[in-house]
């Protein structure tokens, strides 16, 4: 079973991720806010059904490579950082532009609304690094049960990940008349993500030299 840190230390990375803005966001809020809640809903479950999938088969694969090559987890911890790192600066970089920006898109049914829900979260970079490069971090083999460990982590970002998004699918509406005409809510936003992003990924780092300190 996944240990307590672990568990902390995955939601937090979740909710972080899932609150900056990013291919799954935008796809959300553009359907939610262009084409009703109903079609934000039912592109939701397709991004949901993209989850299970990177679940399923990153842990199935890393169970046995973690197991074969333990030392992995240094090297993956630091791309994890890296990432995080580089995240936080596409957040707050200058020239961002709010996801709750209303823009035009055509109505589509619901099977195509679930299948671009779906290819968009499994063509986005930002959860497959996060499967493959940060998720994994928080594994501690001395604790036996690898992919049992990375099925409950998993889990838990597919938890906060859809709870997160559909208070987003379900608000998005309310908060495109909000942030419109209100540059300064949106940079407020984007900093508060990126400076979260970044304390993540420097605590990574830290905490990888406490644990090689002590070996």
């Amino acid at each position: 079973m996944a240990e307590q840190s672990a568990v902390v230390g995955v939601v937090s990375i979740a909710l972080g991720m899932v609150l900056s803005p990013g291919p799954n966001m935008m796809h959300l809020v553009s359907r939610s806010v262009g084409q009703g809640r109903r079609a934000g809903l039912v592109s939701l479950a397709g991004v949901a059904v993209g989850f299970l999938v990177y679940l399923v088969g990153a842990n199935l694969g890393l169970a046995v490579l973690f197991t074969a090559l333990p030392e992995l987890l240094t090297a993956i911890k630091v791309a994890g950082a890296l990432y995080l790192l580089w995240l936080a600066w596409t957040t707050i970089r200058p020239g961002g532009v709010s996801v709750f920006a209303v823009r035009d898109v055509p109505a589509d049914p619901p099977r195509r609304l679930f299948t671009m829900g779906l290819m968009t979260n499994l063509l986005n970079p930002k959860i497959a690094i996060l499967y493959i490069s940060i998720i994994p971090q928080f594994i501690n083999l001395e604790s036996g049960g690898i992919l049992v460990q990375g099925l409950v982590l998993g889990g838990l970002q597919i938890l906060v990940a859809v709870s997160v998004n559909l208070a987003i699918v379900v608000a998005a509406g309310a908060i495109a008349g909000l942030v419109t005409g209100r540059p300064t809510w949106l940079l407020v936003q984007r900093v508060a993500m990126g400076a979260l992003l970044g304390v993540l990924a420097i605590s990574l780092v830290l905490s990888d030299v406490e644990i090689a300190a002590v070996g």
